[in-house]
């Protein structure tokens, strides 16, 4: 069920840009400079932590904003957009709310949260970007779970649009795994 939302899709370019989204605001890892560098970036899903990669995105400025934010170049793979809803899962991105100290989301605010990880039968490492607003900011408070998003959504603490995005975003730890 993914529906464009041209009106989400820009406040998502507009707050980048304003926020200044740079390699500052993901946890990377280091490697050597003559290898390829991907560094992990910190996430949350059923409640505990994850570390994934941003790979490839179907949007060019989205794919700028991550290439800019993580400092290594993420692809744009307009084809992206084009996977069956049963191929991707989705991914839940935060346009204002809390700024916690150390990781946040491409945005600057809190962490990306991850509907499902490897093992459950809806994981895919193609997401479909939900752009996630609190209607209220001062009751923003950190989420670490698809359901606890959902119950915010339910009570009308946050509102969710999907602007069309798909990003590759393979997961390297999750709770109860890792590569």
């Amino acid at each position: 069920m993914r529906t464009a939302s041209r009106a989400a899709y820009g406040l998502i370019i507009l707050v980048a840009a304003l926020l200044g989204a740079g390699p500052a605001t993901a946890q990377m890892s280091s490697m050597s400079s003559d290898q390829p560098a991907m560094p992990p970036v910190q996430g949350y899903a059923a409640g505990e932590e994850v570390l994934f990669l941003h790979t490839a995105a179907s949007d060019s400025e989205i794919a700028s904003l991550l290439t800019n934010m993580m400092g290594s170049p993420v692809l744009t793979v307009p084809a992206l957009a084009k996977a069956p809803d049963e191929l991707v899962a989705q991914v839940y991105v935060f346009a204002n709310g809390l700024k916690p100290e150390g990781a946040r989301g491409p945005l600057g605010f809190q962490p990306d949260v991850f509907d499902n990880v490897p093992g459950s039968d809806d994981y895919s490492p193609l997401r479909t970007l939900v752009l996630v607003t609190w209607s209220n900011e001062a009751s923003a408070r950190l989420l670490k779970s698809s359901a606890e998003v959902e119950q915010a959504r339910q009570t009308g603490d946050l509102t969710v649009e999907i602007p069309g995005v798909v990003v590759n975003m393979p997961m390297l730890t999750w709770p109860g795994g890792r590569r």
